[in-house]
């Protein structure tokens, strides 16, 4: 596994302790699970960010976030997002679903 140096301030560095004593963890752990969540959540706000603004459909921002297509909607049904969906795409949609 590569290793990856980084600055940290000393308030985090004091929360990461807490964290790896409460999950009776080492400090290597809670760093990676810390770091792995927080790109998931970073990624996530991406794709809800550019669907609200109607740049990327439903499809791009399931993508983006790294997620299945059921979980996005998952994501935008929490989230209140109104959906991009034109007419045009709805009609798309539902013939492709009556040729399966």
């Amino acid at each position: 596994m590569p290793s990856v140096s980084a600055r940290i301030p000393d308030d985090d560095k004091e929360e990461i302790n807490a964290v790896a004593e409460l999950l009776d963890a080492d400090k290597s752990t809670v760093i990676r699970e810390a770091l792995r969540e927080g790109l998931a959540d970073m990624r996530i706000d991406l794709a809800v960010e550019q669907y609200q603004t109607g740049d990327i459909s439903v499809n791009q921002a399931a993508r983006i976030a790294g997620l299945s297509l059921a979980d996005w909607l998952v994501v935008a049904r929490e989230r209140n997002l109104t959906t991009q969906l034109t007419p045009d795409d709805l009609s798309a949609d539902a013939e492709a679903a009556r040729e399966l």
